[in-house]
């Protein structure tokens, strides 16, 4: 017999209150090999669990054959499902049903008119079919604040970067 699943308590309250990072999950992913010899254009992104296990490609718009996912799918795919779970947080919480709910990442692949590189620009449509805009619009400001993805968007994320053999 199929139970439901056992969703987190997971809170929406600011009740950490620590000096230092607290991590709750990490994972790794290892990108390599292609027949460009670098991820970016072809090659393999695996994560150490094996659960993500996927052909890289050049997207058609860049000069590649378009036969596997690229970087901003990716991300799109991981900043839609991060807010789409963080509004369904909320929704919930306020006894409502987030069943209808979809959000739309689009990510943008574009040059940087700053420093000539290169950025990403990246829209969320949020899509919550029969709910009045004035009741869902504070919950998507709220998941906003939570969703640890858009945060990294809009004001950026620690990173190191470790060169080893």
């Amino acid at each position: 017999m199929n139970e439901p699943t056992r969703l987190p308590d997971l809170s929406t309250d600011k009740d950490f209150d620590g000096e230092v990072f607290a991590p709750i999950y990490t994972t790794t992913v290892t990108v390599n090999g292609g027949t460009a010899s670098h991820g970016r254009a072809s090659g393999r992104a695996r994560s150490g669990d094996g659960v993500l296990d996927l052909d890289l490609r050049m997207p058609v718009e860049l000069g590649g054959d378009g036969q596997g996912t690229n970087p901003e799918q990716l991300f799109a795919a991981g900043i839609a499902a991060c807010f789409h779970g963080a509004l369904s947080l909320v929704a919930r919480q306020a006894a409502l049903d987030p069943v209808a709910i979809s959000v739309e990442a689009t990510v943008a692949f574009g040059r940087d008119p700053e420093d000539g590189g290169y950025l990403l620009h990246v829209d969320l449509e949020v899509k919550w079919p029969a709910i009045d805009l004035a009741v869902a619009a504070p919950l998507v400001e709220k998941a906003d604040s939570l969703c640890p993805y858009t945060k990294m968007a809009l004001r950026g994320t620690p990173t190191s970067i470790t060169l080893s053999s």
